[in-house]
């Protein structure tokens, strides 16, 4: 069986971490395909040598797929030579099990771009990438200081420091002056009166009775490596911060059409974080379904013989989901966006907390597509339109009331002038 082509000059690439195996099919006006294949070194000498065969060949449509990192080089060079670059998952690439090489992988890339049987992923532009970069590496950083100070949390668990008991948090500034003094002085007592705050509400007996413990010598040396990693990671944190804010500054308007929908106007990093995943141009994503499914927040088909097997979402946004859940659970708890808490409550009441939740996720995203297209401001009206009924329905004045607040109307006495 022949397949239609779409492309006649394109070229497949099969990425390692040493070598790279190029494969070019030109297929001529009759229909038959010639290929020419060679073999680049990965180093940015040899990764050169591939843009010029290419211009040799005048190919200016590469594909390859995502094999870790070591696609990055590679993208980076040839998207600087002028070329169009197309990354694809493995999982459209995978070849039949069997006879099977390095370079009959590339020929397999190679012929299913040519016939258009590659879906692309989403590659935002250079300065995006660049500031998810960094993004990123900051979540990183914000997981190694919450493992310190679970390290640090068991030292003082093991010493019978039962400062997590008289003090929300364990690591702020009255109870981090008390540590101190105990890692500077171990072993004596002393009164905790002047390091603590005079806005703490714990009284001064139950935080002296708190600290009634030993911290042994070992015990005490790992405390203290703990919390001078958590300085320094903190340190960390605000450089790359500052580095985050200087690369958001010309996505400026964007930003501020972000924070317009609920739970993003708080924290500033929140909706950098959101940018720096999605970009700000919404032309790549179609419809606002593609992005939500994008971002794996949707259920997924997986249907056989009348028979549905799965409706979990997919592993897809593991930067990004862990965002909008954390909005999504901080706007259920509040009372200024009822069209979102009203769905929620609905969504649950029928599927549980865990659904109800993505469902909310979904909301937001679908918001900020828009937003984000439209160029304007959030508005919950969209969420809150009037839909018929199909037929005349007879509501008490208290039901009518009911209903109007709970798409968020606000009921006054006289209208105001």
């Amino acid at each position: 069986m022949a397949f239609k082509i779409f492309r006649k000059n394109c070229c497949g690439l099969d990425v390692h971490k040493t070598w790279i195996y190029a494969c070019i099919g030109i297929t001529d006006p009759n229909g038959r395909t010639e290929y020419k294949q060679a073999r680049f070194s990965s180093f940015s000498k040899g990764l050169r040598e591939l843009a010029d065969w290419l211009a040799k060949y005048h190919c200016f449509e590469v594909c390859m797929e995502s094999s870790g990192k070591y696609w990055i080089p590679v993208f980076n060079i040839l998207e600087k030579a002028g070329l169009f670059v197309t990354l694809a998952h493995p999982k459209y690439t995978k070849p039949q099990k069997g006879n099977k090489t390095d370079r009959k992988d590339a020929k397999w890339i190679c012929d299913l771009f040519m016939c258009d049987m590659i879906k692309p992923s989403f590659i935002p532009p250079a300065d995006i990438r660049h500031l998810r970069d960094l993004v990123r590496y900051r979540f990183k950083l914000t997981c190694m200081i919450t493992g310190e100070k679970n390290r640090a949390q068991n030292c003082l668990t093991v010493s019978n420091l039962k400062l997590d008991d008289v003090f929300s948090d364990v690591f702020g500034k009255s109870s981090r002056s008390i540590t101190e003094q105990i890692l500077a002085h171990p072993g004596e007592t002393f009164d905790v009166a002047p390091f603590v705050d005079r806005r703490c509400k714990t009284p001064i007996g139950e935080i002296q009775a708190a600290i009634d413990g030993a911290v042994s010598p070992e015990q005490a040396v790992k405390l203290r490596q703990c919390l001078d990693h958590i300085d320094e990671l903190e340190m960390h944190i605000e450089k790359v911060q500052q580095e985050i804010l200087r690369l958001s500054d010309k996505y400026q308007a964007a930003l501020d059409l972000v924070r317009t929908v609920p739970g993003f106007d708080k924290n500033p990093m929140t909706a950098i974080q959101i940018l720096s995943e999605i970009g700000g141009d919404m032309s790549v994503f179609p419809t606002a379904k593609h992005l939500v499914s994008w971002a794996g927040c949707c259920p997924r088909n997986d249907q056989s013989a009348g028979k549905i097997k799965s409706t979990r979402i997919s592993r897809a946004g593991s930067y990004f989901k862990p965002v909008l859940v954390q909005v999504a659970s901080a706007l259920t708890r509040s009372k200024d966006h009822p069209e979102i808490t009203n769905r929620y409550r609905r969504i649950k009441a029928r599927r549980g907390h865990k659904k109800a939740i993505i469902a909310v996720c979904r909301m937001l995203l679908t918001a900020i597509w828009h937003i984000l297209s439209d160029l304007k401001p959030y508005t919950p009206d969209g969420f809150v339109e009037s839909r018929p009924t199909g037929k005349s329905k007879v509501l008490t004045t208290a039901q009518a009331l009911s209903v109007l607040k709970q798409r968020g109307y606000i009921i006054s006495d006289s209208a105001l002038g």
